[in-house]
This record gives C-alpha cells, structure tokens and sequence, in this order.
C-alpha cells in the first residue's frame, strides 16, 4: 500500500507535518500557510456555480489522498512518448511528485540556464522563485483546487533562460504517476528578454486512482519565443486539475499546443495574457476521449496591451458516453487597440451516447479591433465512410483516416514532428472499432 494512502486525508495536522519535513525558507511557509487557509475557507466546487455547471466532481474523494510526504526513489515504468526520437537538451523526470532525475547539457548551463528541480531552486534561487511564484500568474485563491495546490505544491520544475539565450535542443519534462499517488507538481518557466527555447510536457500513469492538482505558470520576457507542448496522458482513473497561464511581454511570441487524452476527470483553466505590446500566441488544442471520460478545458485570451495577436484552435473527437466541455473567452482590454484574437473549436462526434459543449466568448472593450470565433459538432459523414470504402478501405480504416483528416488541421500548425507524430499515434491507439 502506498505510504500516502496510510496518511490519508487533507487535515490541518497533516499539513503541520508536511511543512515541517520540508524545511524551507520563511516567505515560502509564509506562502504554503496562506493557500492552505483559503482552502479551508473555500467550499468544493459545485454545480451551482456557472464554471463548474457542467463538471460535476461529487464523487471525488479527496480523503483518499494525502500530502505528499513520501518520494519515489525509483524511475518510473511509464513511457515518455513526445521524447521518442528527439536529441533532447535536457530533461526532468518525477515520479510521484518527486523529482527523481534532472539533465541539462553542460553549454546551456555555462550560459546560466537553470532546468531542474523547483523545491531545490527555492532555496538556491529564492529570489527569483519569490518574485514569480504564484503572484501574478496562478491565483491560489481562484478556487479550493489551486488553494490545495499552492499548499501542497511538490517536485515540480523550474526553466531559467537569461536574457539573449537559445537553446537549440528541446527539453523535455516527464511526470509520472503510481496508483493511488498523488502529483502536486508544478512548472515554473521563466524567459528572459530575446531568449529562446523549446520545451516539452507530459504526464501519464495513475491506472487505477490518482489525484494531479498542478500548476504550470509561464512568463515570457520581451522579445523571446517559447514553443510550448504538454501532453496529459494519465491513466483512467486519475482526477486532473490544473490552472495554467502565460504572461506575454512586449513583442514576445508563444506557440502553446494542449495535447488532453486521459484522466478520468479533468478541469483546466488555460489562460494567456498578452501583456506586452505587439505580443503574439498560437493555441492548440488536441482533444480524444473515450469511456466515460469527462474533459474540462476553460480558455482566456486577454488582450491587456495594443497591437497583440492571438489565436486558438482546439479540436476534440469523442467516442463511447465521453464528454468534452470548452469553455473559450476573448478579453480586450480599453486600451488594447489594434487587438487581432480568433479562437474556434471543432467536435468530431463518434458515438451517440457521447456529448461536446463548445461555448465560445467575446468581452471587448476597445473600439478597433477584429474579434471572430466559431464552434462545430458534428457525426462521422456517412458520404465520407462510402467513399473510402469505394476506393478498398475496410469501415475501420475509413473511420481512421477520416479521424486523421480531422486533426490534421491543428496538426499542420504544430512545427515539431515527434510532436506530430506522438499525437497521431496517442489518437490512433485509442480509436474503437466501428461495425
């Protein structure tokens, strides 16, 4: 039995105990007690509120698990798959909110880069952890999740790139989940002026049971690009929040792709402010569900500065009694002038029992702007499926390669391959068979 089941349960006295084997610096004690008050003042969500009307968390039960007090020494057995064939920079690897490897070559650590541990950063880089770390990205007070969060935040990741920096090669985070476990990980990325990097993310295990409730906050400096891939894979049984969010300054750009495949449950709260003007963000999102699987994406593309580009392209096939919620707002800001901001999201119905809401939002409040959305669901085209098979293809194959032709759009808009690739095959593994 995992030693967090035997110390189950979110208690006050529990919490004593965590803080009290982890001996950090006061501000961030100061930090953890802060967020653990909110979330003994805040209620579980509840399908009475308009964000959490159409995600229905009553049958979790958060007594099951318990701080993170234990590490995993070992690796874990779960597979990366966005890393296959990729010469990578430098890698992290957790397993059960731990890290238990971290990599970076020797060039780009010469050049001041820090990519590793964020419990151990808090202590050699305090001050920069300080001023970045749940401030003005993750609010831990914006729900009793991100509350649990900031208390109880674990392993996690910290990517450090000095100003004019590019690193050539991608780095790669790996988090893996054991049954039962629990991964409060949190990524912290910050990109100083003109810098550069790539950097890959994924998350998997958890086949039975397992809670993430993570954090991912992004700041990009003026200037510098960040290509962006994360990719949660959880097994089955593993309940997934998460609140994510960008920071974008002056003329910086960011191309963020969302790959959700697994979990039993997840609610997410993807945002990106383009703070800085001339800011520019690509979001893609990649969407496959099954079972009875319930995936809950709440996007915001807020235009604070003029003359920023956004747009955002999810796209979502369901089979089985899935459900998939998208939430998407465009925020202008008044002074945010000249704002260009699109966001779509289209379904691809596999099944009658499954279900898609797509609702799309506008909140402008400048005058000189060009805001568009849209949202489609729709079913297999039977035309399609007798056209396919005209030309030889079995009904399965058809299936596939219309799913295929589906995602292709987001696809194309992906630069990396093994990305491309990894998406293609996530998707084609979990495909049923048509009759």
């Amino acid at each position: 039995m995992p030693e967090t089941l035997a110390r189950a349960g979110f208690t006050t006295e529990a919490f004593e105990a965590f803080l009290a084997a982890r001996r950090e610096p006061e501000w961030l004690v100061d930090l953890r007690r802060q967020s653990w008050r909110k979330f003994e003042e805040l209620p579980v969500p509840s399908r009475n509120e308009e964000e959490w009307r159409r995600t229905d968390v009553r049958m979790l039960r958060l007594d099951r698990f318990a701080f993170p007090l234990d590490s995993a020494a070992s690796e874990p057995s779960a597979e990366p798959l966005l890393s296959q064939g990729v010469e990578l920079g430098g890698r992290t690897v957790a397993h059960g909110s731990a890290i238990v490897r971290q990599e970076l070559n020797a060039a780009d650590s010469s050049r001041g880069v820090y990519f590793g541990s964020l419990e151990a950063a808090a202590h050699t880089h305090g001050d920069l952890i300080r001023r970045h770390l749940l401030t003005r990205a993750v609010n831990p007070g914006a729900d009793k999740f991100a509350a649990l969060h900031g208390a109880a935040w674990s392993g996690g990741t910290l990517l450090y790139v000095p100003r004019g920096v590019v690193i050539e090669q991608p780095l790669h985070i790996f988090s893996a989940l054991v049954d039962a476990g629990v991964d409060f990980g949190h990524t912290l990325v910050i990109l100083e002026d003109d810098s550069e990097v790539t950097l890959l993310a994924e998350q998997a295990g958890g086949a039975e049971s397992g809670l993430h409730c993570g954090a991912i906050e992004i700041f990009v400096g003026s200037g510098a690009r960040l290509r962006y891939v994360n990719l949660q894979n959880w097994g089955p049984g593993v309940w997934h929040f998460a609140h994510q969010k960008a920071i974008l300054a002056r003329d910086a750009s960011m191309q963020w792709t969302i790959g959700a495949l697994g979990s039993r449950l997840a609610k997410v709260n993807q945002h990106v402010a383009l703070a800085g003007e001339g800011a520019s963000a690509q979001v893609n999102g990649v969407m496959f569900t099954e079972g009875k699987q319930h995936l809950s994406y709440h996007t915001l593309q807020h235009h604070e500065a003029p003359g920023c580009h956004s747009d955002l392209l999810y796209k979502g096939g369901l089979q089985d009694a899935s459900r998939v919620v998208w939430r998407g707002m465009i925020k202008v800001d008044p002074n945010a002038q000249k704002t260009d901001a699109y966001q779509r999201n289209d379904n691809l119905m596999l099944s009658e029992e499954s279900r898609a809401d797509s609702i799309p939002g506008l909140e402008i409040q400048a005058d000189d702007v060009r805001c568009t959305h849209g949202a489609t669901a729709g079913r297999v085209d039977d035309d399609q499926i007798f056209y396919l098979r005209a030309r030889g293809l079995t009904r399965n194959e058809a299936i596939r390669a219309i799913v295929a032709g589906f995602f292709q759009q987001v696809f194309d808009r992906i630069t990396i391959e093994s990305v491309r690739e990894a998406l293609g095959q996530a998707i084609g593994r979990r495909i049923r068979h048509y009759n």
